[in-house]
């Protein structure tokens, strides 16, 4: 035993990278892609990302928001 005691499960912010929202990887099928050139917003399709989708607009690539 290494005599660190009893190993720890949980806690704030163990294992919940991925899941919520907001523009890290895996935010969910919901939200919208936008545009950091001129600021238009598309509707985010699930499983595609929004690095992937240039902007209908300007031509950029979008980011998640």
């Amino acid at each position: 035993m290494s005599g660190r005691g009893p190993a720890r499960r949980g806690g704030k912010g163990r294992g919940r990278r991925g899941r919520g929202g907001g523009n890290k990887a895996g935010a969910g099928p919901g939200g919208y892609c936008v545009c950091p050139e001129c600021g238009h917003r598309i509707k985010h399709e699930a499983g595609k990302r929004c690095l992937d989708i240039s902007c209908p607009k300007c031509g950029s690539k979008m980011i998640r928001e």
